[in-house]
């Protein structure tokens, strides 16, 4: 997760020019990942694209619309500030465990030499590199071994290419600090067995993946949140309450800010989008307009 930290340049000649764009194609149902966000007096639309965090690079393309939706925008914003160098600092401060927990006290004898065999042996990282780290850190690492492909990357980063080519500022809804405390949120030991039942079920999770990652190419929102309650990446209310809902009333708040006084990009996982909890209708029910926008 490298990143760079850049000094930006405010462009007043282009921004006093976007107000003469002309709107974005709509879509013709609600199957996109990219939205508009106008009405509550705002000056300007803003837009929201859902993202998924890792896919094979082949998989990523972006549309004329949403390259359209960065040029137009004043800022750019991600989860965290995803330009900021201390933001890998951060995570390499912030993936450890609290209290000196290890693996090893999460898991019986049998079990931890079971995970310790797959990171040494498939991953081939030292369990002395990993064994303090929180579980659902360590969860992310097996997405590579569920891809049908060599070379994977990250939306987010795809998009900050052309956020950069556009010479865009890049901010973040939260800090890196502010999301380690959502993992700190679910109990190490629940973090714990998801990670063995993620080994365990590696084949069954590749088809799960394969699954997940052809419907976010399908824009299929409803789909996508439906997977998250009713498939095997399902999570408890009580996860989703931490890692989706909480955030999002969180995010809509720094919105109606945000918005009042710039028009902005905003890019999150895909997940946060959909359902009475999520982005679309939170902000809905705030009183914003929200459109879908074509992005095929």
């Amino acid at each position: 997760m490298s990143r760079l930290l850049l000094f930006f340049l405010s462009i007043s000649i282009l921004q006093s020019c976007k107000a003469q764009q002309p709107p974005l194609s709509q879509n013709a149902d609600d199957n996109t990942l990219l939205w508009e966000v106008s009405g509550n007096n705002i000056k300007k639309p803003s837009y929201i694209f859902g993202t998924f965090h890792m896919l094979c690079k082949d998989d990523i393309h972006f549309s004329e619309n949403l390259n359209k939706a960065i040029a137009q925008a004043e800022e750019v914003y991600f989860e965290i500030d995803l330009d900021d160098v201390s933001s890998t600092l951060g995570v390499m401060l912030l993936m450890n465990m609290k209290d000196g927990k290890t693996l090893k006290d999460l898991y019986t004898p049998e079990e931890f030499d079971k995970v310790k065999a797959y990171f040494e042996d498939s991953l081939k990282m030292p369990m002395a590199v990993v064994k303090r780290m929180k579980p659902m850190f360590l969860q992310a690492m097996l997405y590579p071994k569920l891809m049908p492909c060599n070379k994977a990357s990250g939306v987010e980063e795809e998009l900050m290419v052309i956020a950069k080519k556009n010479k865009k500022e890049i901010k973040g809804l939260e800090t890196i600090a502010e999301q380690a405390a959502v993992f700190d949120s679910i109990p190490y030991d629940v973090q714990a067995k998801e990670l063995l039942k993620g080994i365990d079920s590696l084949s069954f999770y590749s088809n799960e993946f394969v699954q997940m990652v052809e419907t976010y190419k399908a824009q299929q929102l409803k789909k996508i949140g439906e997977m998250f309650s009713q498939s095997e990446f399902n999570m408890d209310e009580q996860q989703q309450e931490f890692l989706l809902n909480r955030r999002n009333r969180n995010w809509v708040q720094q919105l109606k800010s945000i918005m009042a006084d710039k028009n902005v990009f905003v890019a999150v996982g895909a997940g946060h989008l959909p359902g009475k909890n999520g982005l679309i209708e939170l902000l809905r029910d705030a009183g914003y307009t929200l459109r879908p926008i074509a992005n095929k």
